[in-house]
């Protein structure tokens, strides 16, 4: 009986001192995972822990840490909305399953720290995340306080994993994607210029890119030592099918703009590359003939000031020659010879013995006719040299005015149709023209074809605004006022889950911030020359130059003076019929 009591208290203690052994392993294992806490949050700074799964050496950290903690024991069926300064800490491997495509999105760029069992290689364990296209991972073994070994994957070198001390200066996480060792970046062009020109380069035959787009992505591909695996569409594809491609994973990068106001799925757009508005490209109103410049000079105002002056000046001339009312009469205002002819800037009988008073009218209607002659001769003069365009559409009510219909691709009008665009569903179908080939609507556009007006972006008409600078005579110009969009947000189509989304957002707004983006579109046309996609000539194709008046011209003068001359001839045969038959009817009495 005494050896089993003794038996048993040495089995307590062995028991209890394997206890106390375990607790301390645990309290250094601790120790060691919040001294790691700690140094990824000085190597860059989380507010949240995000803990997957149960029971494991994590659970016990958080009594003490000082962050926000979410506790996710099986997969997170929930939409992610805490912190994007978050830390992952995953009891396993296996852990990470499910939930919702937003939420992984969201968590993608996370840096993650996994928990290994004993029996797991850490290389297995980044080629499984490197499937699911997340790279900040570390993975520390449950004995991190015996080997203090931090293992890091690095996706771009062989072998694909790293070793860290935890008492090193080495950092734990990096950024993988600034040196991508020559990776291949699907792109596929649209091959519009001039955002996208492909042309051989005759020193070393190669395929390059130029344009506004097209230099944004190369530029990224040599800033993080990436090369581009081009690949093209199918003649008769559209342009929609890079975007198509880019949800279906089917590249990297589209060197394309798509208007992400139109696009419902932002998963696949980039950061807003440009900032532009959506008009009318309408050929500019031709100049007015000039047999309608004699009435455009002339305000209906104006003249009837004129005329109102004229019948002062005759009142004035009429009593300051008697200084009476005896000569007043309708006949004599009207026909008034002095004021009449004076105003005109003609001769006119000046009386021998005039009064100061008249002496004063004259002055009056000299001064006048200077005014108005000098007026009017500068009117013509200028309107002859230059005539006025005819008036400028104002809104998208009045567009049956204009000579030409609109006409536009049928994918264009399918998308202002389905986002319902108010403006487009204002223009009458009878001034629209639907084309469904929207590379001779291209080649129409290019070409300034003047049978059509066209829809244009702002972006793409600077290039034809600098090329009609060649021109004798501009045939189009950017209305405006007839705008279906005056503000569309441009974007790169990406593909989803693209781990260096950020790295490009980031590269696009600096090529924004220095200035380069301008700079590649003010020089589009002259890139265009260069690779003979855009004639360097005069299209205009103007009028020849008459330089002297034909008789149409003169048409209105020669009309009102067969009136005026026709009215002068009536009155003089009703003046001479009336004194006829004053003297009849009296010789009669």
């Amino acid at each position: 009986m005494t050896w089993m009591v003794i038996i048993l208290c040495f089995l307590g203690y062995i028991a209890a001192h394997i206890a106390d052994i375990s607790v301390q392993n645990q309290s250094l294992m601790d120790n060691e995972l919040l001294h790691l806490l700690l140094k990824l949050r000085k190597e860059e700074f989380y507010d949240t822990l995000l803990v997957y799964g149960k029971d494991c050496e994590f659970h016990s950290l958080i009594r003490n840490v000082d962050v926000a903690v979410v506790l996710v024991s099986d997969s997170m069926n929930f939409d992610w909305n805490f912190s994007s300064l978050t830390l992952i800490l995953s009891c396993g491997p296996d852990i990470e399953n499910g939930g919702p495509y937003s939420t992984s999105l969201k968590l993608q760029r996370n840096r993650r720290l996994v928990l290994l069992k004993e029996d797991f290689q850490p290389s297995n364990i980044c080629n499984i995340y490197t499937q699911k296209e997340q790279y900040n991972i570390a993975l520390v073994r449950e004995n991190l306080h015996n080997s203090n070994v931090i293992y890091t994957c690095r996706y771009f070198q062989d072998p694909n994993v790293d070793e860290v001390n935890l008492s090193g200066m080495k950092p734990i996480f990096i950024e993988q994607f600034q040196n991508m060792k020559g990776k291949a970046i699907r792109i596929v062009p649209d091959l519009l210029p001039p955002r996208v020109m492909v042309y051989q380069d005759a020193k070393d035959g190669e395929l390059k890119m130029i344009g506004y787009v097209a230099n944004l992505i190369t530029n990224f591909a040599q800033k993080v030592n990436a090369t581009l695996q081009l690949d093209f569409l199918k003649p008769s594809a559209s342009i929609t099918e890079i975007s198509r491609m880019a949800k279906d994973d089917e590249l990297d990068m589209g060197i394309t703009l798509e208007a992400s106001l139109y696009t419902a799925n932002l998963e696949t757009a980039s950061y807003p590359y440009l900032l532009t508005s959506y008009c009318l490209m309408v050929q500019i109103p031709e100049k007015l003939p000039y047999n309608l410049v004699y009435a455009l000079i002339v305000d209906p105002l104006v003249l009837g000031i004129i005329f109102v002056l004229f019948l002062l000046l005759s009142v004035l001339l009429i009593y300051s020659q008697k200084m009476s009312w005896q000569d007043l009469s309708l006949a004599n205002i009207l026909l008034n010879d002095k004021s009449l002819r004076g105003l005109l800037g003609q001769s006119f009988p000046f009386p021998l013995n005039a009064s100061k008073k008249l002496r004063l009218i004259f002055t009056i209607i000299c001064f006048a006719s200077m005014m108005l002659t000098t007026m009017y001769e500068a009117y013509l003069q200028s309107f002859f040299t230059d005539p006025p365009s005819e008036p400028h559409i104002r809104s998208f009510k009045d567009i049956g005015k204009l000579r030409h219909k609109t006409i536009i691709t049928e994918i264009e009008a399918n998308v202002l149709i389905r986002t319902n665009n108010t403006q487009f569903l204002e223009i009458p179908k009878k001034h629209l023209c639907i084309y469904e080939d929207w590379r001779d609507w291209l080649a129409m556009r290019d070409t300034f074809n003047l049978t059509y007006n066209y829809l244009v972006t702002e972006d793409r008409w600077s290039s034809y605004a600098e090329q009609q600078k060649l021109f004798k005579k501009p045939l189009f110009y950017y209305s405006n006022d007839l705008c279906f969009s005056r503000m569309i947000f441009l974007s790169i189509p990406l593909r989803r889950h693209l781990p260096y989304r950020h790295l490009f957002d980031e590269h696009m707004m600096r090529q924004q911030e220095f200035g380069l983006v301008n700079y590649w579109k003010s020089h589009s046309f002259f890139d265009m020359v260069r690779l003979g996609l855009t004639p360097l000539k005069d299209l205009s194709q103007p009028k020849m130059y008459n330089p002297s008046l034909l008789m149409e011209d003169i048409s209105w003068i020669m009309k009102l003076y067969l009136v005026a001359i026709s009215l002068s001839v009536f009155c003089f045969t009703s003046e001479i019929g009336w004194v006829k038959w004053k003297r009849w009817r009296d010789s009669r009495i």
